[in-house]
């Protein structure tokens, strides 16, 4: 079964939705029932950066190689993680809201995550303006892993040295250190593994969608 994954896939996000609203959670304060939101905001920015390393990677094979393919991967990857970083945004905002009063207030990562998903905007807008294709290529290429670099300082490091509201930056513990129980691990590990995968599948789907649009426009 070669699909095994895609079932694999389903099956995870259905089980972190379901076991998301329904599972239990510890009672906290501030936080009460809103630390629900770790396993949809948080797995899915782990998806978006692992799915944004996948960009990167191909970006240097097509640096290396040249080959156009590469390129088409680096591009829907990057889409695909730009889809989630909105919409882990939106779930962080949501959080936000309850636990700090504002849908959107001024955190250096929240700031940072911002900046990071209009650099990578910028990434398709900078594609879309370039007509010839190798150069296009070979220009994105070099902007991915910049906005690679940018997204590692203002996501991992700048936080770090900052005062952050975020668990785990400016000095805060990290949701492992004090709240995340065992029975929560059960669905936040899992969830990560689910988003990442669902985020493999739409890029995947959209290669073959690209090869299938060459194949008809150009015979390839």
């Amino acid at each position: 079964m070669k699909n095994w994954w895609k079932i694999l896939a389903v099956v995870l996000v259905l089980y972190t939705i379901v076991a998301g609203f329904l599972a239990p959670v510890p009672h906290l304060a501030i936080l009460n029932e809103t630390i629900r939101n770790l396993y949809f905001h948080v797995t899915m920015w782990f998806g978006m950066m692992i799915i944004l390393c996948v960009s990167l990677i191909y970006s240097i094979r097509f640096l290396n190689k040249s080959n156009m393919q590469d390129d088409a991967v680096a591009y829907r990857a990057a889409n695909v993680g730009i889809l989630l970083g909105l919409l882990g945004l939106a779930t962080g905002s949501v959080w936000a809201r309850f636990t700090w009063g504002a849908w959107w207030v001024g955190d250096t990562k929240l700031n940072g995550a911002a900046i990071t998903l209009l650099i990578y905007l910028a990434y398709i807008v900078l594609r879309r303006s370039i007509d010839e294709e190798q150069k296009r290529a070979r220009i994105s290429a070099v902007y991915n892993i910049f906005a690679y670099v940018m997204l590692l300082v203002f996501l991992m490091i700048v936080p770090r040295m900052t005062d952050s509201l975020h668990p785990g930056n400016g000095g805060n513990p990290g949701f492992g250190g004090y709240d995340l129980d065992n029975k929560m691990r059960m669905v936040f590990y899992p969830a990560i593994i689910g988003w990442t995968l669902l985020a493999v599948w739409i890029m995947s789907l959209n290669v073959r969608l690209h090869k299938l649009k060459r194949k008809i426009i150009f015979n390839e």
